[in-house]
């Protein structure tokens, strides 16, 4: 059949739409630029290579690997980087379906029977269905029971959310899609004032150690997680 303009048109069409950032081709992977700048991936888009659970070297059976993402499935443990970190910068996808509750932890000591006993929480809830809604420190983004997004930036429920996280010292950042949500420093006289008029005051170890695991929450529903990237920054001055 001879090529008429329309299909030229419908085939550059295609290569363009093939070549979109966030695509499946794109995803769960590193540009040389994002390397030389020391990102690294803790997700390669297949396996659970280089995640655990808090209490066995396994990861839990609840975890899978669904079309290039990290999957809650059934109930489990919490799933956990083999590798510890300091001070870091971790950029991650995911979204939720109706109702669902989890989040992102991190410095999370394996020597607890929870994570959250010394991880703080960045949370990840379905904002409209999820049950923990109705408390402002509890809202997706939030740092879970000590500090609320100024306003709700997630995208609807079965949509990808972009988060990011830095943390330096105490001194802890919050992102989703694009807005700065959360800036606290847990060190400082604020920060321990929010810790004591929180649920954590009853936890002498949480937010106390230099360094940890990052923990991706089992709690209520489905979770997904793609594209997690991380790297390392130099101490706090």
């Amino acid at each position: 059949m001879k090529k008429t303009p329309i299909h030229s048109c419908l085939a550059l069409a295609a290569l363009l739409l093939a070549a979109l950032p966030g695509r499946a081709a794109d995803n769960n992977t590193l540009t040389a630029a994002e390397r030389s700048d020391g990102w690294r991936l803790l997700f390669d888009g297949s396996s659970l290579s280089g995640w655990r659970g808090l209490k066995s070297p396994a990861p839990g059976a609840g975890w899978k690997v669904v079309d290039g993402a990290i999957v809650r499935v059934a109930k489990s443990g919490d799933l956990l980087t083999v590798d510890e970190f300091g001070d870091f910068e971790l950029s991650i996808e995911w979204k939720v379906e109706d109702a669902t509750n989890s989040g992102i932890l991190y410095r999370v000591s394996l020597d607890e029977n929870q994570t959250y006993l010394t991880g703080p929480e960045y949370q990840i809830l379905d904002n409209i269905q999820g049950g923990d809604r109705f408390n402002p420190k509890h809202l997706a983004g939030a740092l879970y029971d000590l500090a609320a997004p100024p306003k709700d930036f997630t995208h609807p429920v079965g949509s990808w959310n972009q988060t990011r996280i830095v943390v330096r010292g105490w001194h802890i950042q919050h992102w989703l899609n694009g807005e700065k949500i959360v800036d606290v420093d847990l060190a400082s006289p604020e920060g321990r004032s929010l810790k004591m008029h929180s649920k954590f005051n009853a936890m002498p170890r949480f937010a106390t150690l230099a360094q940890g695991h990052i923990a991706l929450q089992n709690h209520d529903n489905s979770v997904s997680f793609r594209n997690i990237r991380i790297r390392e920054l130099p101490g706090s001055p």
